[in-house]
């Protein structure tokens, strides 16, 4: 396997914004980070790891995939038909570009960072959390 360009502890601060991000919204936030894209598209790979992670499997639909492909300098952002039955085409406009500033200068932790906590401040508005809130979803990143 590829030597990904995260540290352990670039890793747990990750992970830290993760749980940040989810002390404020319902929704369920996970990163995904392999090399290559290995599908014809990056969507078309964001879309199947999404169901491999079973990020379909929340209550209120309301997971979201940050997918890096970091040496063909693609990522993207997925989120479920609970969220996308309740925001506007651009709701992840700010996130991704909040992202591709930080990539754009070799930052990705930073960069992840970063768009883990916008999409926590982005899923708040809808998915404000609730007091029987359970974390659904493993906070860690996932690797191929």
């Amino acid at each position: 396997m590829p030597k990904l360009p995260l540290s352990p502890a670039d890793e747990k601060e990750i992970i830290a914004a993760i749980r940040k991000a989810e002390q404020k919204t319902s929704g369920e936030i996970r990163v995904h980070i392999e090399a290559n894209c290995p599908t014809k598209t990056v969507f078309e790979r964001a879309e199947q790891l999404f169901f491999e992670l079973k990020m379909n499997n929340t209550k209120l639909e309301n997971g979201v995939l940050i997918y890096i492909a970091h040496e063909d300098h693609k990522f993207y952002i997925m989120g479920d038909r609970g969220i996308d039955q309740r925001v506007g085409q651009d709701f992840w406009d700010c996130t991704k570009n909040t992202m591709q500033t930080h990539f754009a200068n070799q930052e990705l932790k930073e960069g992840l960072i970063a768009g883990i906590l916008q999409a926590g401040k982005q899923l708040k508005k809808f998915f404000p959390w609730q007091t029987d809130d359970i974390n659904e979803l493993p906070d860690e990143i996932s690797k191929a």
